[in-house]
């Protein structure tokens, strides 16, 4: 059991999930691996320093074996014990005691608490610093391929570092200490040494430039292949519906022959390293053991120092292969790192102020007071738009397909800031109060239900946490859910609340899908509720129920509702007709309706709850 304690020691030195908020990481190659050591510099200069120690070590053993070879040919056999016992005695506790301990040293702080705490630390980092990246930053880029950079990142961070530490200080000391044993021996064995060491530099500095920049091209290439890949999976329904199973093959081939072709040149470049390091190595290895060998016919060296010498070459042969793998790596790491940057060191859009505090809405006043947003683009969209929603009023928003409806939800929400004007609930700008705190005070369905790949406990409960299983169920019966909940199953036999619903919720119908979200934002009951097409995916029975549960779920908040069906949104207290970002029309539906402009002429064209289209009219 004390060998489990000591594993469970060394797994607990840090801290996996640092509590600590994290912050943008720095764009420099250096300062981002020096943001993500914080907490591992402990057993990071360990590691090193056992390191070193190991090197030197190993290099006095190989110094002991030439020692002990001229012993064998000088002393004699009978008295070799007594006048060399004490330094036999040393080098036996040394190569039984000394070196085992260093290596169980070295291997508890590399396996048990670096090589997984160190990555997942980085990714605990990453991880929630991304999930506070605005809603523009994931619909620019692939979900696959932003994960895909922080899981790669995150192991290309803790190899840079380990391997400048560890492997570059056990290479120093080792060299070094050889260098100086051999030139104990005899000083002319240094030239061919040195020689061999400024070709073995030029080397390095030829191919590992090259490897880095390759490196950085086929992190990318994978992050995009993968991003491919992920996306058809995600969206196979649709891959499906139009028969495009070919068309995504040939989608995920392009990229994978884009990665392949940095795999490639990869796989040339360590072909050259290979053949180029081994020629070497046999040339030092050669021109050494030659000149020990005349150097001991002139009697300039004994025969324990040829010994040392050719041993230490040959060792230099393994580590010379080693050391180029190795440093070969290190920038392949170090490319991958500062591909990992561009994505993980994005300044956050939409941020918290320092100060900012927390939301307090208890009526639901909303006030839009002369906003504008163009996404960027210095005009169009909204502009100079003024609405005053009164707390427990009911309204309902009616325009064209960019008309500025689901924008100016967005803004509410704040996934993206004002670049003009300012949002009020109960009198507070929203941009001084904290993200989360807005939100969980808003409810909101949407007309695309995306579940979580969890249960449809887990799911509904996402409303509120902290309900109870009365309450989740209770919201699910006025969602019309539970019933069907009840005949759910899974391929892991699980059923009911406890089945999952996959990806996104794809094992549901899309009227499922619906009464859940509707469930979830049962349960949370928030003051704020949005409803955007909340029953656009059900049939016309469930809806009826539905529209119940939610005309109940209205009662003492404020509402906004975005309905392509006129019908669903008639009874609001107020509707809002939008275009080109401008309030148009505002009124009852019998107001609107009596005053015989846009919306008259819509709810005069649809037909069957939908709105016709014709040229010139405005279309929901």
């Amino acid at each position: 059991m004390w060998i489990v304690s000591m594993l469970s020691l060394f797994e607990k030195f840090i801290k996996p999930f640092p509590p600590e908020e994290p912050e943008q990481p720095p764009t420099g190659l250096f300062a981002f691996c020096r943001y993500y050591t914080r907490g591992m510099e402990v057993p990071l200069f360990l590691m090193s320093l056992t390191s070193a120690f190991l090197a030197l070590l190993e290099v006095s053993l190989f110094g002991f074996m030439g020692q002990l070879v001229d012993w064998l040919v000088d002393k004699n056999p009978e008295t070799l014990f007594q006048e060399e016992g004490g330094r036999l005695l040393i080098m036996t506790l040394v190569v039984l005691v000394g070196l085992p301990i260093g290596v169980l040293f070295r291997a508890l702080l590399i396996h048990q608490t670096l090589l997984a705490n160190y990555p997942m630390q980085i990714r605990w980092k990453a991880h929630r610093y991304l999930l506070k990246q605005s809603v523009s930053f994931y619909q620019n880029d692939f979900a696959g391929r932003i994960a895909t950079k922080v899981l790669q990142t995150s192991l290309a961070v803790r190899e840079t570092v380990m391997k400048l530490l560890d492997i570059m200080v056990y290479v120093l000391v080792y060299f070094s200490t050889m260098l100086v044993m051999i030139g104990n021996a005899d000083s002319r064995l240094l030239i061919p040494m040195m020689v061999w060491l400024g070709a073995y530099v030029c080397l390095q500095l030829y191919f590992v430039p090259k490897l880095k920049r390759n490196s950085m091209k086929n992190a990318d290439a994978r992050a995009a292949m993968t991003g491919r890949i992920v996306d058809s999976y995600t969206n196979i329904t649709t891959v499906k519906l139009f028969s495009h199973t070919q068309r995504e093959a040939d989608y995920a081939q392009e990229s994978m022959e884009g990665f392949l072709k940095t795999v490639r040149r990869q796989m040339r470049l360590v072909t050259g390293v290979n053949v180029s390091v081994h020629t070497l190595n046999y040339l030092l290895t050669f021109v050494i053991t030659g000149l020990a060998i005349w150097l001991w016919t002139q009697s300039a060296i004994t025969v324990g120092a040829i010994a040392i010498a050719v041993s230490l070459t040959l060792r230099l042969n393994g580590m010379a292969q080693w050391i180029m793998w190795e440093v070969s790596a290190l920038f392949e790491n170090i490319g991958t790192v500062a591909d990992g940057i561009n994505t993980l060191s994005k300044p956050q859009e939409v941020t918290d102020r320092p100060d900012a505090r927390r939301l307090q809405a208890t009526k639901g006043h909303i006030r839009f007071d002369k906003i504008g947003f163009h996404y960027g683009k210095g005009e169009g969209v909204i502009e100079q738009l003024t609405l005053d929603i009164k707390p427990g009023e009911k309204v309902g928003l009616v325009g064209r397909s960019g008309a500025g409806k689901s924008t100016l939800v967005n803004l509410l929400l704040r996934f993206y800031d004002l670049e003009q004007g300012r949002i009020l609930i109960d009198g507070q700008d929203i941009s001084e109060v904290s993200q989360e705190s807005l939100r969980e005070h808003i409810g909101m369905v949407t007309q695309d239900t995306s579940l979580l790949h969890r249960s449809v406990r887990d799911n509904i409960l996402y409303g509120r946490p902290d309900a109870t299983e009365e309450e989740m169920i209770a919201a699910a019966k006025k969602a019309e859910a539970h019933d069907f909940i009840q005949t759910l199953s899974d391929p892991q036999g699980r059923r009911g609340y406890d089945a999952q619903v996959g990806e996104r919720g794809v094992k549901l119908s899309g009227g499922q899908r619906q009464r859940i979200a509707i469930a979830r934002v049962l349960l949370k009951d928030a003051p704020i509720l949005i409803l955007d097409e909340a029953t656009s995916a059900l049939d016309s029975e469930a809806e009826a129920a539905i529209q119940r549960s939610l005309y109940e779920l209205m009662e003492g908040k404020t509402v906004i509702a975005i309905a392509h069906r006129l019908s669903t949104i008639a009874a609001m207290d107020r509707l809002i007709v939008l275009d080109d970002g401008a309030i148009i029309e505002q009124g009852s539906h019998q107001d609107l309706i009596n005053n015989g402009g846009i919306y008259a002429q819509l709810w005069a064209h649809q037909t069957g709850g939908f709105l016709g289209i014709e040229e010139g009219e405005l279309v929901t």
